[in-house]
């Protein structure tokens, strides 16, 4: 799910088209393949979801068309990509399924959410230090990378977010453990 992050999260329109497509999709996706029976075979439900999806698609793309024009001509293939994700495809069967049906959805919007924050943040940064605007004002900046918003910079942005979080993540654990040895 990252090809979008990386190769269209490069502004804030971007990412707030991104936003809305992708929760709505996954979200309406996940919920309605809940109901398909879990006594069929894998291949079988794992083709449900992607017709599903495609299905919630359709009108998710002509919304998208009326509300953000200019970002879903930008966003191009990456946006169709959204109905196929990892979270509807694959997560579904081996996580969220075998939850119960509030607890699966509890966890489905935290996902969800997580992408949110994600994109947004990643555009934030990719548009200001890479054009000197934000949501396409001018700001008053003087550092400017423009390479930060191609693609490139989006792996490389992308890839140092996760360094941080790790380290974050690290950082967190130790100090649990050191209290838990006290």
């Amino acid at each position: 799910m990252i090809s979008p992050v990386i190769m269209c999260g490069n502004n804030i329109q971007n990412a707030f088209a991104l936003i809305y497509a992708f929760s709505i999709i996954t979200l309406l996706s996940v919920a309605v393949a809940s109901f398909i029976p879990k006594k069929l075979p894998y291949a079988i439900k794992i083709t449900a979801y992607a017709v599903i999806s495609s299905f919630i698609y359709i009108p998710i793309r002509v919304l998208s068309s009326e509300i953000y024009p200019d970002s879903i001509e930008n966003i191009g293939i990456y946006f169709p990509l959204l109905a196929v994700n990892s979270l509807i495809v694959y997560q579904t069967e081996v996580r969220f399924f075998k939850l119960s049906r509030l607890n699966m959805l509890t966890n489905l919007v935290f996902y969800i959410f997580g992408f949110d924050v994600v994109i947004l943040i990643t555009a934030f940064i990719r548009e200001m230090f890479g054009s000197g605007t934000i949501n396409s004002n001018v700001v008053d900046i003087d550092f400017i990378v423009s390479g930060i918003s191609q693609p490139f910079g989006g792996f490389i942005l992308l890839g140092l977010m996760c360094g941080l979080y790790r380290k974050i993540r690290a950082i967190s654990a130790n100090e649990k453990n050191n209290t838990e040895v006290k």
